[in-house]
């Protein structure tokens, strides 16, 4: 068996067994000579590659948003609960500070009596247990316990339910930042591959995009379907007016988009607003199965999962952003990489 233990030679180099020593180190030396260039993918190969990470990059970037919103949604929700539990203790400190005037006017008049006492217990629950028994109090006083009881109660709830929110907060952040990593990842090994490519290979790969980008948008037939309504094509309409726009995941514009922060901002022009990730915009509206179907305007969906979505376009095109190096643009759907799964009218 050949010896692998040559610096320069690749690990994954075999070579055959032969029947003499010489013979063998002159295959050896051979195999080495040869090995780079036998493993150097061509560019198509790293175009395919390439396409596919920004493919699973997308994937990842649908996750990030949707945990970004969450994110954005427990936190408005905790300081809501939190300036509730702000206001509900200065409530809870004036219902007691009647009660300790109340305690300040008897003791000037003799003393605190025993009712009075039991009102300024740290254990309201308590006390009204005790005080059923109590001929002195007025069902003003019971009524100001109550209140200071309910109060306690409510602020109690409002605070465990505060807890939970900031845990749940604390995941979904952790959630946030893996995503984000798979995402940069993902994109990082994509450059790695496009980083082995030859000047010449990278220059006619960003030519064949630009001619991509170009060709989408000039002279696009889009033929005469309608408007979904008059909302659909005013959100078309403001997709349009963002053709060439870069693609970045996690934008929402206004110069810059991923896929569903396009489909979001276009129908936010329209004055409708929609969720943000492609998963909750599947959620919406009624489905449409038939591609025939389809007016200016749908929302259009594609892959298993549903992580990529654009606005229909007509003659069987859509308008969206397509992935990681492409500009917002039309394209046909039968070229998206993935399969259309249904549309959404709003």
């Amino acid at each position: 068996m050949a010896s692998h233990r040559r610096p320069k030679q690749p690990s994954r180099t075999r070579v055959t067994v032969l029947t003499t020593a010489a013979a063998a180190a002159v295959a050896l030396s051979a195999n080495a000579a040869n090995a780079a260039p036998s493993e150097k993918l061509s560019k198509d190969e790293v175009k395919a590659k390439v396409d596919k990470l920004y493919e699973q990059a997308e994937q990842a970037t649908e996750k990030y948003n949707g945990a970004k919103e969450k994110q954005q949604k427990l936190q408005k929700e905790i300081s809501t609960i939190q300036d509730n539990v702000a206001r509900g203790q200065e409530e809870l400190n004036k219902l007691r500070d009647g009660l300790g005037s109340l305690a300040t006017a008897q003791y000037r008049s003799g003393g605190i009596d025993a009712s009075v006492q039991l009102f300024l217990s740290s254990n309201p629950d308590d006390y009204l247990d005790k005080a059923s028994t109590l001929d002195q109090l007025s069902s003003q006083q019971v009524d100001a316990l109550k209140k200071i009881q309910d109060k306690q109660r409510e602020l109690a709830q409002e605070r465990a339910e505060a807890t939970e929110k900031l845990k749940d907060l604390s995941a979904t952040r952790t959630e946030l930042g893996n995503k984000k990593k798979e995402v940069q990842n993902k994109l990082a090994e994509a450059q790695k591959l496009l980083n082995s490519l030859t000047a010449k290979e990278k220059a006619q790969l960003a030519e064949e995009q630009q001619r991509a980008n170009r060709s989408s948008n000039e002279r696009v037939d889009l033929g005469d379907a309608p408007p979904a309504s008059g909302f659909a094509q005013a959100a078309f309409s403001a997709a349009q007016t963002r053709l060439g726009s870069p693609y970045v995941y996690g934008a929402t514009g206004p110069s810059s988009f991923d896929c569903s922060g396009l489909t979001s901002w276009a129908y936010a022009q329209a004055g409708v607003s929609i969720p943000r990730t492609s998963e909750a915009q599947a959620q919406i509206g009624t489905r449409i199965y038939n591609q025939s179907d389809l007016k200016i305007g749908d929302l259009v969906f594609f892959f298993n999962d549903i992580h990529h979505v654009g606005l229909y376009a007509g003659n069987g095109r859509i308008l969206h952003a397509p992935r990681t190096g492409t500009v917002v643009r039309y394209e046909s759907m039968s070229t998206i990489g993935g399969p259309f799964m249904f549309g959404v009218r709003v």
